[in-house]
């Protein structure tokens, strides 16, 4: 399978990455950082005196609240005991809502990332990643690749996740990082906005996700990518963009 034919001969500046099924299995999200971040979520919020970054997040999580349309959202919110202010504990069953319909939320992202944070400081977490992640990221920042990393989780979560891997600290491969305040990652948009934000014309950046639809927006801004296809993935069939099986495949 290949990419665009009219960006074969480009030469690539930048490679911009996923995170789940791309560097760190699909398992150690869904089975590992998300019921971790499930079971101390009511705790988190509902706790007197939280921390600022807590609390921004909660009121962010409210708007969003009053801003989702689905039934579901709005039934839970007619239920509240006052609805411009709902308690935490309410806002815990609203939160609990998106977890099990598995919905995007900013807010929600940010409370996880703040969960997980005290989850990597007490070493209950460690980030597994694949065996080729690191030797390929090493070889990449010697060519002066510039590197970054565009996933739904937010930014804090992505850095917390890279901080403590197997392998260690590794955040300082990165440049640059991207999460859902960016735009949609099925948004051809989305990418625009990194490149514009990277400084480098699409055509120079490749784009490396599991997901592709992802690859599809990436390639319909403009930029090349790859489908990366491991062991466990959902995704199996990479469409019109070339498939990998790891990174150290991708040749520059």
């Amino acid at each position: 399978m290949e990419t665009n034919p009219t960006q074969q001969n480009t030469v690539i500046k930048a490679i911009v990455l996923d995170i789940e099924g791309t560097t760190c299995p699909v398992n150690f999200v869904s089975q590992t950082l998300f019921p971790f971040a499930q079971r101390q979520l009511a705790k988190t919020i509902c706790t007197p005196n939280r921390k600022p970054g807590v609390s921004a997040a909660v009121e962010e999580a409210i708007a969003e609240w009053k801003r989702d349309s689905d039934p579901a959202s709005q039934a839970l919110l007619l239920q509240a005991t006052d609805q411009n202010t709902p308690t935490p504990e309410e806002l815990s069953q609203y939160l609990d809502h998106l977890i099990q319909c598995d919905r995007k939320s900013t807010a929600l992202k940010e409370l996880q990332g703040i969960i997980w944070e005290q989850g990597y400081a007490s070493g209950e977490l460690t980030s597994p990643l694949y065996a080729d992640v690191i030797p390929t990221l090493n070889s990449w920042k010697q060519q002066a690749i510039k590197l970054a990393v565009y996933s739904s989780g937010s930014v804090k979560a992505q850095q917390l996740l890279y901080s403590h891997t197997t392998g260690g600290d590794i955040t300082d491969r990165f440049s640059q990082w991207f999460d859902t305040r960016t735009g949609p990652k099925l948004n051809a948009d989305s990418y625009r906005a990194i490149s514009d934000m990277i400084q480098i014309k699409p055509a120079s950046i490749l784009f490396v996700s599991d997901h592709p639809g992802e690859c599809d927006a990436a390639l319909a801004s403009g930029m090349e990518t790859r489908f990366c296809l491991r062991e466990g993935n959902p995704f199996r069939d990479g469409g019109v963009h070339r498939v990998i099986h790891d990174l150290s495949e991708i040749s520059l």
